[in-house]
């Protein structure tokens, strides 16, 4: 498989993939004005470190600037440690807008509603993602005092937030994602549960529905629920709960869409309810956030934490302590889209320390991911981190102050001075798992060997790196069981694989839909900000088993869901199957596109 490997050392100074240099040239590596790449990986980590650790200078403590940019360029270099998209595109540029993840209001006025979307605007062009509420617009019919006329509803309005989407391109890289969320109780509840029916409809965007916990209540009982005119909050009809919810789970089953925002879990773990209630999440749903607020992200690489098959708590303890200080060091030289964001952004001082490779990090330790092994290891693991992270924002207080709306925030009633008012998220990860070169975020593989369609049109045969070792020391690598493996996707049905390989490396078809539930759980459990986790059903799932996961994420306390049946999504980006001629005509092949590592099974990822 050595075919794999970049043979271009001029610009891959790091032995990448020809895959992760393609997205790497295509995304992230600076150019010229002719559009020819002018740096490395290995530059691009340098210019990345070299800019943050520009906040040191703000600082009279230890270590030094020069101390720091090593020491984030190593973990980079390593790759140990990535942030999140725009950091990597950003940092050092005439942009320098180095956040992942916004949250706008959307106001019930024409003026409000298109500054919103001059806003969003703004954010795309930067590389950053949006989420909107539109639960303050008022419902489809309603009187428009100004006019007489009658209101067109939040959904007709979301549809000019999608199309603005589809022309502006991130940052000349990409184009943007966006997150829809209406309250369960909004008089125009069913047309948005059902907005993605129709073909091509708002493909920029995630949509989720915004769920009490009355009236999942309600749903539990078959009672009625009240829908409120959003202006006056006075009820205006009355629908069975358990119909409302039906519909939910009949359109996600058809589209995957909408998942659901456990809104009231959300706001009783708002570190800051003083300044506001949080209404809307970044795309993915891992981030939720106060109007206007921004958040930057990274993870850390847990196959990088594995020493001689043993996970390093030391190692991990270590790198979690830079990579706290590398977070917030990004709110001090960040370049903010507009001056709202910097306000509240650098008030409440919000980062998202999260992880990837952990499916990688449980195959090393040769843990099944479907077990209660991985189940209490992710607790453990996720406890720690977030102890640690807490620790470090501590010391960062101490030397740097805690962050400004600290009076009025959950931990001033604790006397636990801290930096930054969160400190861990689970993203998907998305690209920056290609660079890193292991799993997304905290998912299971998504196939042992398979196609992939490389952005420069090239197609490549790909095994899993891990497997690919394990095969060679059991005498399996050859093609013709490769080749089987790739048709398969899973190791589970086939002969001549020992039962021992078949434990370890589990995919996520392979995995129960209620236990890739019980895996986002434990990984809340110690998360103060959310997870993002697919929930990956087969395509032969029913809509009776997306009711069971959306009623039992809501008992595990989940803050948001989000489910994949797979075959769903016209525009998968991986597909069992497809007829993919490589190497012999006519056989089929598990194929993913070029920047699909395991999560975000439609692509609308900004991580």
């Amino acid at each position: 498989m050595d075919s794999t490997k970049s043979d271009s050392k001029q610009e891959d100074d790091l032995e990448l993939s020809v895959n992760t240099m393609e997205v790497l040239k295509r995304r992230y590596l600076l150019k010229d004005d002719q559009h020819n790449v002018i740096e490395t990986p290995d530059e691009m980590f340098r210019r990345v470190a070299h800019h943050v650790a520009e906040a040191e200078t703000n600082y009279n403590s230890e270590p030094s600037r020069e101390q720091a940019e090593e020491r984030f360029y190593q973990m980079m270099k390593n790759r140990e440690f990535i942030p999140n998209s725009p950091t990597l595109m950003n940092a050092g540029t005439f942009f320098g807008q180095l956040s992942a993840c916004f949250v706008l209001p959307v106001e019930d006025s024409i003026d409000e509603i298109f500054e919103s979307l001059k806003n969003m605007a703004k954010i795309h062009q930067t590389g950053g993602g949006t989420g909107f509420s539109f639960s303050h617009l008022r419902q489809k019919g309603a009187l428009v005092s100004t006019t007489k006329g009658k209101a067109s509803g939040p959904v007709s309005f979301m549809s000019i937030f999608d199309k603005a989407t589809g022309v502006i391109v991130q940052g000349g890289r990409r184009r943007g994602a966006n997150m829809g969320i209406l309250r369960c109780d909004h008089p125009d509840i069913v047309d948005f549960i059902e907005a993605k029916n129709h073909k091509g409809a708002f493909e920029n965007f995630n949509l989720s529905v915004a769920v009490t916990d009355k009236f999942m209540a309600d749903v539990r009982a078959d009672r009625f629920f009240e829908l409120k005119d959003p202006s006056t909050g006075k009820p205006t009809s009355k629908i069975k709960a358990k119909s409302l919810f039906d519909l939910i789970t009949n359109a996600a089953w058809r589209t995957g869409d909408p998942g659901l925002v456990f809104i009231d879990e959300i706001n009783r773990r708002n570190p800051t309810p003083e300044i506001g209630r949080i209404e809307a999440t970044n795309p993915c749903g891992e981030l939720p956030l106060l109007d206007f607020e921004s958040c930057n992200l990274a993870s850390i690489n847990l196959s990088k934490m594995v020493d001689n098959g043993k996970l390093s708590w030391k190692k991990l303890k270590d790198r979690v302590g830079w990579a706290v200080r590398f977070l917030d060091n990004v709110i001090e030289v960040n370049k903010y889209p507009l001056p709202q964001n910097r306000e509240i952004t650098q008030a409440n001082r919000k980062i998202g320390l999260g992880v990837m490779g952990f499916a990688d990090m449980l195959i090393m330790l040769k843990i099944p991911y479907n077990s209660e092994v991985a189940l209490k290891l992710a607790k453990k693991l996720m406890k720690f981190i977030h102890d640690r992270s807490l620790d470090v924002s501590a010391e960062l207080a101490e030397q740097r102050g805690v962050f400004p709306n600290y009076d009025r925030s959950i931990f001033a009633k604790k006397n636990r001075r801290i930096r930054n008012a969160t400190v861990n998220t689970i993203a998907p990860t998305g690209t920056i798992s290609i660079i890193a070169g292991c799993s997304s975020g905290i998912e299971p593989l998504f196939a042992i060997s398979f196609v992939r369609n490389v952005l420069s049109g090239t197609k490549l045969f790909e095994v899993n790196p891990l497997f690919e070792e394990a095969a060679k020391r059991e005498g399996l690598y050859k093609e013709d069981i490769l080749g089987e493996i790739a048709r398969k996707g899973s190791l589970q049905t086939l002969n001549g694989i020992s039962s021992e390989l078949k434990r370890i490396f589990v995919t996520a078809f392979d995995v129960e839909p209620l236990h890739h539930l019980k895996v986002q759980a434990a990984f809340q459990k110690y998360t103060d900000n959310a997870v993002s986790k697919t929930i990956n059903l087969s395509e032969e799932a029913s809509v009776g088993d997306i009711r069971e996961i959306y009623l039992k994420a809501h008992e595990l306390k989940c803050k948001g869901i989000t489910i994949y049946r797979y075959g769903s999504k016209e525009q998968q980006v991986l597909s069992f199957g497809g007829r993919k001629q490589v190497a012999e005509p006519r056989r089929e092949f598990v194929v993913a596109d070029s920047e699909y590592t395991g999560g975000c099974a439609t692509g609308t990822c900004v991580f």
